[in-house]
């Protein structure tokens, strides 16, 4: 399969502008959060939140919850379990659709709460991942009974970097929860980009760094 074969520039290092977004109770809470990531070899993955909003327990147990668990997957080398390769999932049938992408079914090979079982889009030409579609084969926790994820990829100063992440969960007492995550990339493999994000500009720089 193309897309399992091609030989990929690796993302090392990156510094980007994250927004996340996640609301519960039909949106009765809700919150954001705006952070500076980081990804050095030497030092891992680290974040610097520079602004919140809204509700206090969504911000600390789900858009900060979700920026720590990147941390420790990061920094305890964890990231081979959610990878989309051999190893953690079966790949095909191929279906070709009219936008010029081909959409290829994956179906994990373990039961994981990184993995997920639904389908990826590649484009025909290159076989560049543009986005995974699919539910969580293993819910999180006893409180969540499903979640949904989409995450998609574009290919920015030849890496190939995820660009944004949504969900939805049904969750016990609270019902349907909601939650986005959206990159501005600033460097990639210690090149800086043309037009960083410019929140970054406006950091009081009081944000906790982790």
């Amino acid at each position: 399969m193309q897309f399992l074969d091609a030989d990929d520039v690796p993302l090392v290092s990156y510094r980007a502008v994250r927004y996340l977004e996640a609301a519960a109770r039909n949106g009765r809470m809700k919150a954001t959060l705006t952070a500076v990531t980081s990804l050095d070899p030497a030092r891992g993955f680290q974040y610097d939140i520079v602004e919140e909003t809204g509700s206090g327990v969504i911000r600390s147990k789900v858009l900060r919850a979700a920026l720590e668990a990147e941390r420790r997957a990061w920094n305890a080398d964890d990231r081979q379990r959610a990878a989309l390769n051999r190893a953690n999932y079966d790949f095909g049938p191929e279906e070709r659709l009219d936008s010029g992408l081909v959409r290829i079914a994956i179906r994990p090979r373990r039961s994981d709460s990184m993995v997920v079982e639904g389908t990826i889009l590649v484009t025909d030409d290159r076989a560049d991942l543009i986005a995974v579609e699919g539910r969580l084969v293993k819910r999180p926790s006893f409180w969540t009974r499903r979640v949904d994820v989409i995450r998609r990829y574009s290919r920015i100063a030849g890496v190939r970097v995820p660009v944004s992440m949504e969900s939805t969960a049904d969750v016990l007492l609270a019902g349907r929860c909601t939650f986005s995550m959206q990159y501005e990339y600033e460097a990639i493999n210690d090149g800086p980009l043309p037009t960083p994000a410019p929140v970054a500009a406006r950091s009081s720089g009081t944000g906790a760094r982790h």
